[in-house]
């Protein structure tokens, strides 16, 4: 039976790839900068007394907040996304041969040498939200050799 509006109900466009993808394909040193910034971590954590200078030593130092973030439920998926980055920011500067990749839905990602995917982004939205994993344990597990 052939019934020709089936075929187009049937038939799901793909999807279109995330601006950051393009963006990434044109300059990834551009982009890498650009996830770098993570300005609502960094002034949060500033306004608490901690400098965010890109080492695992900062990271433990993040571990180590209160976690006043969860008080405001509007801004923790943000601080949490932004926890992600700073963590992939530190892999990317101190793990040799770790790099950005970016999903084609945009989801950034952290590979490493080995060819290791780090969902960077979903490890701080859960360490923002529970505490656990924390931010160095991860940078650990990734730096092992």
């Amino acid at each position: 039976m052939n019934i020709p509006f089936l075929d187009h109900w049937r038939k799901r466009p793909e999807p279109e790839p995330s601006p950051l993808v393009a963006a990434y394909d044109r300059d990834p040193e551009g982009v890498a900068e650009l996830l770098a910034e993570c300005e609502l971590l960094r002034a949060r954590v500033e306004a608490a007394g901690v400098e965010l200078d890109d080492t695992p030593r900062s990271l433990e130092a993040l571990d180590q907040l209160p976690p006043r973030w969860r008080d405001d439920p509007e801004e923790l998926p943000w601080f949490g996304n932004d926890a992600g980055l700073y963590l992939g920011t530190v892999i990317v500067r101190t793990v040799p041969g770790a790099r950005w990749q970016v999903w084609p839905n945009g989801g950034p990602v952290v590979v490493l040498e080995s060819g290791r995917e780090i969902p960077v982004v979903a490890y701080g939205l859960e360490w923002a939200m529970t505490g656990a994993p924390e931010l160095s344990q991860v940078y650990a597990e990734a730096a092992e050799r």
